[in-house]
Parts: structure tokens; C-alpha cells; sequence
């Protein structure tokens, strides 16, 4: 297993996903104490000098403005992360809090948010030990970051809130009990420390990351089973052609042309009919996928980039440069919110591209010549019929999830926090497409497969793309009768991986 060890520097997507799947372990780098020195000095002299700073001689949000002094200071930290921790609704999944605990860290070891060493040491102690704070997944409006989710993480650093132990109760125990069985002492927050602790952007970046990276899969996967789709519906290959690509040469058009010719090269089934009159050109769910399909792409991109500025920022406020205190706003999560809702609206049509593709090898009047829902005997037998109905549903409910959230503002904190972004809402809306885009993509992976064991009297597929359909055949047997169909859709989403590294053992690397 690697070691990621957090320095405060930029992190990767790949040290996100691996750390938050367990295929990764994180460990402080032995320089982070020197480097978080010098702003926690400028903090404790701020404090012993009964300087004016944001969050640590003050309140919070509207109440910046009164003064708060002596004792009181570190009690204050105390009560910001107990009245913040305010979420709501099912609890985050432990690949998430994995992911919050690391990316927390990160920004803390950076050493511009004057506090000590023993904050991001402890997220990284609860990491490494497994002991994951039960966070609400609701409640966010992303501005100041999300404030309640980031005070859940916070709480049983101080003894407070839940955590969840390996094999536990999913809903967790109150920290202080596991922390002493553990033998961990909570920690008693220095001035601006529980501050530090709750600004951020950091559920926004873990769940935009994890959606980065299914959508990587996805968008190749969709690919395959045009692919496929060309195949069964005797479609042709011109179109993909790289001369006529190149003529409107968008870089992720051009990625997925490029995919397309390499999956259908030297494909009897084409060849079988290349001098037929019967395919002039063909519908546009196929004809136009590299354009769809590419325009993904190329959105996928921008947020990749988006997501990779943001492993790497200071979301903190304020923030200690040059021993000054500066207030700041880079906890809000705009970019992210719009990076999440074109993403979102990108990956809803490519689902909707293929569920026409789908709706198409199902229907005699288009489908040329293949039985009526991919049936051998059509009336007895109903096919695919349903798994259309089903592609259909989560097509139309991505179009309501596809609806942008940072389009909205809701004023908070007595009008202070006056524009917020709503970037939380986004994120998870965005998980929720992702999750519906992989089993359209598996019926129509399914309904090519099936169409191609139909035409196996006329020719074959091409070598790529039978070895696609020979590992989605080892799972998933032909329907000659009907059966079940659910199984067979769960079973080809969760072979996608290998579907792909089986056409790539024949391609090479697609893009």
C-alpha cells in the first residue's frame, strides 16, 4: 500500500481516490510543524497584543464586530464547532469522510491558518485508525465553505459528536467514549483553531473528485457501447472518419472519434454491408456521438482543471501571510458549483444519447431488421422492453438533477453572508447523476450485446468489440427467454471497468 504523505502542497485526484477507498494510507510529512509555525505565532501575538482578527478577538459571520477577550477566546473556538455542527440527512458514506479527513488536512499543513500541528495530525491519527466522524450530509449552502459538514468532522477532536469504528454501528458512538477506549485525549481548541477547522471547501472537492473520476470511466464506457450499438444496428463508420473530424476539431470530439474508429476497426459486421445503399447516413445518436459524447469531454476537462486549482488552494478564514491576518473569500465554493452543474448537464445527455441509441436497437421500425425489443420470439417473449422504460426514467430524472444549483442564493448569517453558492447541493445532485448514468450505459452495452448474437448469421463483431462482448457474456448469458432483466443491468454496471480493459487489451490505451 503507497503512503501519501501530506505537506500542505497540492494532492492529486489519484491520492484522493486512493486514500478514500483504502488503497492508500496518509501520513504528515516530517517538515508540516516548521511550516505551521510562523502563523501560529502571528495568531498568539494577535491574542497577546488584543489585536482586532476575524474569528479569534471576534465573533463569527454578523457578530464579527463584537469583541471577545480573555478566557473567553478559547471557549469560543469550543462553541463555534458544537453551534455549527447543525447538519441534517443520511450521514456521509466512509470513502467520503476518508476523503474530508485527508483534504481537511491538506489545507491546515499549508501553514497560513495559524493554528498547531496537532489539528492535522489528529484528522490524519483518526484516519489512519479508522475512527470516521458521523457527518450529516445535508445542511450546506456552500459559502464559508460547508460550515455544518466541516463542524461534524470537527466535533470529536474535542470529545464531541459521533464516530463510527471499523465494523461498528454505522450510526457511530459518541466520540468522547471512543476516544477513551482508543486512549486519545480530545483536544482543548487554541484561539482561531475551531474556526480554522470548519471553513472550507472541502466536502465540495471530495465529492466533485469522486465524480471526476466515475465520469472518466463513463465517458469512454459510453464510447464502447456506440461502439457496439454501430455494430448491431448495421450502422457505418464514415461519419468518425478523422478527415471530416477534423474539420470542426474540438479536442474531445476528436478523442472520441478517434475511440470510435479503434473500436470498430476491421469489424466484419460493418464490412458485411459497407457497399449497401441502405445506410446513407445514419440517425444522430450515432452518426453525432463523437460531437455529444466529445462535448462531455471537453467539460469533463474544465472541471478536471477546476478540481485540481482546488486540491491545492487555502479555503481558510482568515489566513496569516507575512505574520498578517488577511480576510479572505476563497471558501466559496463557486467555481466548484459551477464546475459540478456543467458536469451534471454533460453527463445527463450522455446518458440521453444513449438511451436513444437503446430506444433503437428495440424498436423493428429502425432497428433494421432485428426483432421487435431484442426478443427471438417477440410476443412471447418481451426482450428488453423494460430496460428501456428504465434507461427512460433515469434519463428524465437527470433532467430534473441536471437543473443548475448555483443559479440560486439564499442570504445567511443575518445578511453578512449575503451570496452563497449552493455548491454543496450541486455536488451531491452531481453524485446522483453519475449513479444513474452507469446502468443506462449498461443497457445499452446489454441491448448491443444482444443484437450482435443476432446477427451472428450475417458476420461478427470487430476484434475489439468482441472481446467486449465475450467478458460481458461470461457474466451475463444471452436472453433467448425471458428472464429477470434487473440482475443483468446490475451486473454489466459493475463490470464496466473490465469491459473497457477488455477492448483495450485489443486497441491499446483509448482516450
Amino acid at each position: 500500500m503507497r503512503t501519501v504523505t501530506v505537506t500542505g502542497d497540492p494532492l492529486t485526484l489519484d491520492d484522493l481516490i486512493d486514500v478514500a477507498h483504502g488503497r492508500a494510507r496518509a501520513e504528515l510529512g516530517p517538515d508540516v510543524a516548521a511550516r505551521m509555525a510562523a502563523s501560529q505565532a502571528a495568531v498568539a501575538e494577535a491574542v497577546a497584543a488584543d489585536a482586532v482578527v476575524y474569528g479569534v478577538t471576534t465573533g463569527f459571520g454578523a457578530l464579527a464586530d463584537t469583541r471577545v477577550a480573555g478566557e473567553d477566546l478559547m471557549a469560543m473556538q469550543r462553541s463555534l464547532v458544537l453551534s455549527h455542527s447543525a447538519g441534517v440527512g443520511a450521514a456521509l458514506g466512509d470513502a467520503e469522510i476518508r476523503a474530508l479527513l485527508l483534504l481537511r488536512a491538506r489545507t491546515l499543513a499549508a501553514g497560513l491558518s495559524g493554528v498547531r500541528v496537532e489539528l492535522p495530525a489528529r484528522l490524519l491519527e483518526l484516519l489512519d485508525r479508522g475512527l470516521l466522524p458521523v457527518v450529516p450530509g445535508q445542511g450546506s449552502v456552500g459559502a464559508s465553505g460547508d460550515l455544518a459538514q466541516l463542524a461534524h468532522l470537527a466535533a470529536p477532536l474535542i470529545g464531541a459528536g459521533r464516530l463510527r469504528e471499523p465494523g461498528g454501528d454505522p450510526a457511530g458512538r459518541p466520540a468522547a467514549e471512543v476516544l477513551a477506549a482508543h486512549e486519545i485525549d480530545p483536544l482543548v481548541l487554541a484561539p482561531k483553531e475551531g474556526l480554522s477547522l470548519l471553513n472550507g471547501t472541502e466536502p465540495m472537492q471530495a465529492l466533485l473528485g469522486f465524480s471526476v473520476h466515475d465520469a472518466n470511466l463513463l465517458v469512454t464506457v459510453a464510447d464502447l457501447a456506440c461502439a457496439m450499438s454501430v455494430e448491431a444496428l448495421l450502422g457505418t463508420d464514415r461519419s468518425y472518419d478523422a478527415r471530416v473530424q477534423a474539420l470542426r476539431p474540438h479536442p474531445g470530439q476528436l478523442e472520441s472519434a478517434a475511440n470510435l474508429r479503434a473500436l470498430l476497426a476491421d469489424s466484419p459486421l460493418l464490412a458485411s454491408h459497407r457497399d449497401s445503399r441502405h445506410a446513407v447516413q445514419d440517425a444522430y445518436c450515432l452518426r453525432c456521438a463523437p460531437q455529444v459524447h466529445g462535448a462531455v469531454r471537453d467539460l469533463l476537462a474544465h472541471v478536471r482543471g477546476v478540481l485540481d486549482i482546488e486540491l491545492g488552494a487555502v479555503v481558510d478564514n482568515p489566513v496569516i501571510i507575512d505574520g498578517e491576518a488577511m480576510t479572505t473569500g476563497n471558501f466559496h465554493g463557486e467555481p466548484l458549483a459551477f464546475a459540478a452543474d456543467i458536469l451534471a448537464i454533460g453527463l445527463a445527455e450522455l446518458a440521453s444519447i444513449s438511451e436513444r441509441r437503446v430506444d433503437r436497437l428495440l424498436d423493428p421500425a429502425f432497428s433494421r431488421e432485428l426483432p421487435a425489443f431484442l426478443a427471438r420470439d417477440p410476443g412471447m417473449n418481451s426482450g428488453f422492453m423494460l430496460a428501456q422504460y428504465t434507461a427512460a426514467a433515469l434519463v428524465s430524472e437527470n433532467k430534473v438533477l441536471a437543473h443548475p444549483a448555483s443559479v440560486d442564493t439564499i442570504p445567511t448569517s443575518g445578511n453578512q453572508e449575503d451570496h452563497v453558492s449552493m455548491g454543496f447541493g450541486a455536488v451531491r445532485k452531481l453524485r446522483a447523476v453519475v449513479a444513474n448514468v452507469r446502468p443506462v450505459l449498461a443497457i445499452e452495452l446489454l441491448c448491443a450485446a444482444q443484437g450482435i448474437d443476432l446477427r451472428a448469421a450475417l458476420a461478427g463483431p470487430g476484434p475489439a468489440t468482441s472481446a467486449v462482448h465475450a467478458t460481458l457474456r461470461a457474466a451475463v448469458p444471452p436472453m433467448d427467454v425471458d428472464r429477470e432483466v434487473a440482475p443483468q443491468i446490475e451486473a454489466v454496471a459493475a463490470l464496466l471497468p473490465d469491459l473497457l480493459a477488455a477492448a483495450e487489451s485489443v486497441t491499446g490505451r483509448l482516450r
